[in-house]
């Protein structure tokens, strides 16, 4: 009640005190009221949920959309807030750092969920706690003293070579061969692959134009062997859809991310190579690049991500080369 009591003063007084007067009236109203009892009068003193809760994440998400976030990402901040919110049932003026604790652990105990899953469930309610009293909506973030979870480090897999050269040889059409070189010689993202068009293809140069997340355009290039199998691919067809890829029944609409999976996924268990992905196209790239020298910096442009941090996360480098490396430096 007392707790609750003096940061309801303290949310009140936001508008006309600065940090430093809110935390020494903080202090003030804290050392003032050690001793003394406050009661509810009338009714209980019980903290309403009302539709702030929702103007303001409906503000965060805008402000996101403004900074280029894609819709799915949007989608996945929303949803987030908006269950934790009604699942604490308060005000968020009102949560606590001990709300978004007991909150976090009881939902990895209730869904036996993973440390980086409950790891982005904190980066998420940071980013938007962090957003509220950088807007002045609240005086502290209750989550700023809940720190990153420590996760497992796990090398994902990639592709040996020899898997990839399967995959080709044994590709069912002209179509997912020219997918697979698609994705392997340039590393982009399953979701930018779906969205080019003929147009955006550059033969001579060999290269061509994506979309990537955040509406944000790159330039990404394919080798000569993509080259030749996607110009086979395109004569082939006869159809007039502007979209590079596209389904082999009439008719003949944009494929679409779920179909490249379930085609990838039937052809690997067929071949019985473990785990085919399109994303693993993207890693085995990033692996191959580092091993052979390519700057990171140059990495990053090239898969289009904005932190290196998060390149680095995919580019892992193989134990046989840190072996070579060992002995040519150091042994």
């Amino acid at each position: 009640m007392k707790k609750q009591f003096v940061a309801d003063i303290i949310q009140s007084m936001l508008p006309y005190l600065d940090n430093s007067q809110l935390e020494h009236l903080q202090h003030v109203l804290e050392t003032k009221l050690t001793e003394i009892e406050i009661t509810a009068m009338n009714k209980p003193y019980v903290n309403i949920v009302d539709n702030e809760n929702e103007t303001l994440t409906a503000s965060f998400i805008s402000a996101k959309r403004i900074e280029g976030c894609s819709e799915k990402t949007l989608n996945y901040y929303e949803n987030t807030i908006s269950v934790t919110l009604s699942q604490i049932n308060k005000n968020l003026k009102q949560l606590t750092t001990d709300d978004l604790r007991l909150y976090l652990t009881e939902y990895q105990e209730k869904h036996n969920s993973s440390r980086v899953t409950i790891d982005n469930i904190r980066r998420i309610l940071s980013s938007f706690f962090s957003w509220l009293e950088d807007e002045g909506y609240i005086f502290k973030s209750p989550i700023r003293r809940i720190h990153k979870v420590k996760t497992d480090k796990v090398i994902k897999e990639t592709y040996t070579d020899e898997e990839l050269e399967t995959l080709r040889d044994n590709s069912p059409t002209i179509r997912d061969l020219a997918m697979i070189d698609m994705l392997a010689s340039t590393g982009m993202r399953i979701g930018e692959m779906v969205l080019l068009n003929k147009s955006d293809i550059n033969f001579t140069e060999r290269e061509c134009k994506v979309l990537g997340k955040g509406n944000k355009e790159r330039i990404v290039y394919f080798d000569a062997r993509t080259k030749l199998h996607l110009q086979q691919y395109l004569t082939s067809r006869t159809d007039e859809n502007e979209a590079l890829f596209v389904s082999l029944r009439k008719s003949y609409e944009r494929i679409t991310i779920g179909g490249i999976e379930s085609r990838l996924r039937k052809l690997g268990k067929n071949l019985n190579i473990h785990k085919v992905h399109p994303h693993k196209f993207r890693r085995t790239l990033a692996t191959m690049a580092i091993d052979k020298g390519m700057p990171i910096e140059q990495l990053q442009c090239l898969l289009g991500h904005q932190r290196i941090d998060t390149t680095l996360q995919y580019a892992m480098v193989k134990q046989s080369n840190v072996k070579l490396a060992h002995k040519k430096f150091i042994g």
